[in-house]
């Protein structure tokens, strides 16, 4: 049945209130969880989506794994929770590996958010129910690491920030990328003037693919199909077999959401939020936006009208694109489907390429003749120790500092992605509003920053 609006939400509010009145906004963790001062004292964990992205990717592709086998060494999982009854089982035996104690589980995620003790929520649902559970949770009291990315429209991401601010919750959107040594020198070498004035940022994050038409059929026993589309509305249970990716089969669940816009942006915000993040973090445009954006080439695998897909039965998100943002002094943001993974930036002075597997250019090769100073990596690391992206989540959960990726930088990145989605659905230029966060002049596109939701699953703030 539908998560109806939860009874205790009231409750939820209080004991935040509570939390913030007892310790203050700079110390807002229990006694128990904050300084880590004892193995009594881990903070406790509920995982809420609990499949491949979160570490049950060992039973599909044997050669990787997700992020929940790294947090035992900070905390201990005490509940997981998933809408695929089976997905909860393997949680629970994966955690009991590593923990020598199986965990609770459900498929309602507001048994975990509820639980007194429960400090951190582990969001790795699909984007549609991103938002809902953050807010939910922060609101409970909780702190946060959720998946990226943070939100599935402009509005969401902004009223996770206005929550965030309220609470004093600590909040990490996993765009790990934001920890990786690469791409902190990109950064500190365009922000240290090694490239000139910035004149371009060019993201290459892959095209999305394309599927048969898929049948309806029948969800399995397991799987609360209602539950999975929550806020997002309902809709046909869709599956084929045979699909060349993770799970061998087309469907609009599990991996295959990143696929339709009701759940997702496309590549727009699944790379995207991570390249985009980089680009912006880089071109220091973390506080505002571009005022114009082109979809100069877009193909979609269906027929798009007024933003909106005319059939149901395929995968709907844009699969080839080339659009370019523009900020008000000129800088050229692009996101395209190829060239390649990773991120350009250009200036005046110089040019360097960098991804998960390289930093190339001649500012790089400078380098080993001109260093970058001693401090420098460390100061756009928010004046942290460098480390791994969950070690400075927990850092910042024990210190009541915001983390790497703060959902307010990570609202302004994402942004970016959205109004490119938004562009590349109407295929036409727009003008942006950076300040309020609006559209100019185009009440369609505007219709696009904010999505009603299901009856029972609003968010209630």
């Amino acid at each position: 049945m539908p998560a109806k609006k939860s009874p205790n939400r009231s409750r939820r509010q209080a004991l935040a209130a509570g939390s913030v009145a007892s310790f203050g906004i700079v110390t807002g963790m229990s006694q128990r969880a904050h300084g880590f001062r004892s193995a009594n004292a881990r903070p406790r964990v509920a995982v809420v989506g609990c499949g491949s992205r979160w570490d049950q990717r060992a039973t599909i592709a044997k050669n990787t794994y997700g992020l929940g086998k790294e947090f035992p060494k900070f905390s201990d999982i005490v509940a997981v929770c998933d809408v695929d009854a089976h997905r909860v089982e393997k949680a629970q035996g994966l955690v009991k590996d590593w923990l020598k104690q199986a965990p609770d589980g459900t498929g309602d995620y507001r048994e975990v958010i509820d639980r007194k003790d429960v400090d951190i929520v582990h969001i790795v649902t699909p984007d549609h129910w991103h938002a809902k559970v953050a807010i939910e949770a922060m609101l409970a009291g909780k702190d946060v690491y959720c998946e990226k990315p943070m939100t599935l429209t402009i509005e969401e991401g902004q009223q996770i920030c206005e929550v965030a601010k309220r609470t004093g919750r600590i909040m990490q959107v996993g765009t790990q990328q934001r920890s990786s040594k690469k791409m902190l020198t990109a950064v500190a070498l365009v922000h240290s003037g090694r490239l000139g004035k910035l004149k371009k940022v060019e993201c290459s994050i892959g095209g999305a693919p394309s599927s048969p038409e898929l049948p309806t059929a029948n969800p399995p026993k397991h799987f609360d199909w209602d539950r999975w589309q929550g806020p997002a509305g309902a809709t046909d249970f869709l599956y084929k077999a045979g699909a060349p990716n993770e799970v061998k089969a087309w469907s609009r669940t599990h991996y295959d959401f990143r696929w339709w816009y009701e759940y997702s942006g496309g590549k727009m915000t699944d790379w995207g939020a991570h390249h985009v993040d980089i680009a912006t973090w880089g071109a220091q445009k973390t506080e505002t936006g571009p005022v114009t954006i082109d979809p100069e080439m877009v193909e979609h695998p269906v027929e798009i009208k007024d933003g909106m897909p005319v059939v149901g039965n395929r995968y709907n998100t844009a699969s080839k694109f080339y659009i370019k943002s523009t900020f008000a002094d000129g800088l050229e943001l692009i996101i395209r489907h190829d060239n390649g993974n990773g991120i350009l930036f250009e200036g005046t002075k110089g040019r360097i390429f960098v991804n998960r597997g390289r930093l190339t250019g001649k500012p790089v090769e400078d380098l080993t003749s001109n260093p970058l100073p001693g401090d420098a990596l460390k100061e756009v690391y928010k004046n942290r120790e460098l480390t791994d992206h969950l070690t400075n989540f927990f850092t910042a959960v024990q210190e009541r500092k915001d983390p790497i990726s703060d959902v307010y930088s990570h609202h302004r990145a994402l942004t970016n992605c959205h109004i490119a989605a938004i562009a590349a659905r109407l295929d036409r230029k727009l003008t942006w509003n950076p300040e309020n966060e609006q559209f100019v002049g185009d009440d369609l596109a505007q219709s696009f920053v904010a999505r009603p939701k299901r009856a029972g699953y609003e968010i209630e703030m």
